[in-house]
């Protein structure tokens, strides 16, 4: 949304925005409001995200509401419409990987993808579904600003005399922040209990060749929560949103074959194809999860103590043990440091850490590790040590330590001068029709009615 709306509630309000309303949408008389080029805005499309922002408690500056978000959307299908003209495009493989940076901020937020798909009542490929269309339009629209003010420069005499052009009583508040290191070690699961579940799988896979229905068994038996309660199904899902070893098993079956066992980081898998159209499918699945013993729990949190206690007696740098111990595949090549989804630095807000980490980062000082502790976000058990890397206290913005601040709040300033001034020129030569209930809006752009 653009700049002016003020926040009131809670982060990550257009990933709520987006599965809020997909919710309402179905209940909607639909209509075109606006064309832009030969791009369309739908009523629904302002209603939808008007439901959504006032659920999250949302409110205008200026403006009325309604009119803000039409105008954002005018704005957003104008980039879009030049961008097909400057061949701009976005691939399928960023749309994806920005869905699923979406989503790994809120799992982050609320605890895990299990409290997720219940908080919505979706599954994640349900919600990556619903956003995706204003996901790849967002994500174009970023391209199209990038592209508009690449030739921005700033040098460093500017940027000292911007800072000097802020009264002293408004210089904000900066806020600390912190750097965390981990070292992850995901217990093993026995030889026995893989047994075990691949037995009950074998099991469902015969009672299907039987006659039984592959969905009340996954009613009755799947341990996916998001789709046990429709079959195990998961809907038309784009080969990207699978991960690897299910998705080379699903797109090779036959329709109503059940696959063979599939392991894949969730757990243990059977998979029946229902329909496949080119690249993409929809199956049914019913997912095992082994259990965990308390001795391989126990295992993994005397691994981390002893591992911690190297690092605490100079024997080993913790950058070298997360290395050759972490089995986070996401850290264990950068020191165990963890990046923050939000910002992608390795600098956080304290509000903004996983639940979990954040509680034992209050008892740390810098360069202090931690005792192993149990981290479940991400909805897979994990025994964690982390260490303060570094931490800043909150304090008044100032160059010595806030330069990057300044540099950057300094390129934004020019950045929406130039695009503000791109908006205007695009509005004489863009066609531009609008329904006659926004014809007397206050738009911050005043070339949409002509």
């Amino acid at each position: 949304m653009s700049h002016i709306f003020k926040k009131v509630s809670t982060v990550l309000v257009l990933l709520l925005v987006g599965i809020i309303s997909s919710n309402a949408q179905d209940n909607m008389v639909d209509k075109i409001i606006a064309v832009v080029g030969n791009q369309v805005i739908l009523k629904s499309d302002v209603e939808n995200k008007f439901i959504g922002l006032q659920a999250q408690g949302y409110t205008s500056g200026s403006v009325d509401l309604k009119t803000e978000i039409f105008e954002d959307l005018l704005i957003q299908k104008l980039m879009i419409a030049q961008a097909q003209v400057d061949s701009v495009e976005v691939t399928d493989q960023e749309v994806e990987k920005e869905l699923d940076r979406k989503l790994d901020m809120y799992i982050q937020r609320i605890g895990s993808k299990e409290k997720l798909e219940q908080y919505f009542n979706k599954t994640l490929l349900e919600m990556k579904n619903d956003l995706r269309d204003d996901t790849r339009d967002e994500r174009i629209k970023e391209k199209m600003q990038a592209e508009i003010t690449k030739n921005i420069h700033i040098t460093p005499a500017e940027v000292r005399e911007f800072y000097s052009s802020i009264p002293s009583d408004s210089l904000p508040i900066i806020p600390g922040e912190i750097e965390v290191q981990q070292i992850v070690k995901y217990p093993q699961i026995s030889a026995a209990e893989k047994d075990r579940i691949r037995t009950k799988l074998r099991g469902f896979r015969d009672r299907v060749a039987k006659g039984e229905s592959f969905a009340t068994l996954a009613v009755l038996y799947s341990e996916d929560p998001g789709s046990a309660q429709r079959g195990g199904e998961l809907g038309l899902t784009p080969r990207a949103n699978l991960v690897p070893e299910f998705a080379n098993v699903a797109f090779n079956l036959k329709t109503d074959k059940v696959s063979k066992i599939v392991q894949t980081e969730y757990g243990f898998h059977i998979i029946q194809l229902i329909d496949r159209k080119g690249e993409r499918i929809n199956v049914r699945h019913i997912l095992l999860k082994p259990k965990i013993e308390e001795e391989k729990r126990q295992e993994a949190i005397k691994q981390l103590d002893s591992i911690a206690d190297l690092v605490r007696n100079k024997k080993m740098e913790f950058e070298e043990a997360a290395f050759y111990f972490s089995g986070d595949k996401d850290t264990r090549n950068n020191g165990g440091l963890i990046v923050n989804p939000y910002t992608a630095s390795s600098k956080f807000e304290k509000d903004n850490l996983p639940p979990e980490i954040a509680k034992q980062a209050n008892n740390l000082k810098t360069n202090e590790i931690s005792s192993a502790f149990l981290d479940v976000s991400g909805g897979k058990e994990s025994y964690k040590i982390i260490k303060i890397k570094s931490e800043t206290k909150a304090h008044k913005a100032n160059l010595a330590e806030d330069w990057n601040q300044f540099e950057n709040m300094l390129k934004a300033k020019k950045q929406q001068k130039i695009l503000n001034k791109w908006i205007k020129e695009k509005q004489i030569n863009t066609y531009v029709h609008m329904d006659d209930s926004f014809k007397n809006a206050k738009f911050r752009f005043k070339g949409w009615v002509k």
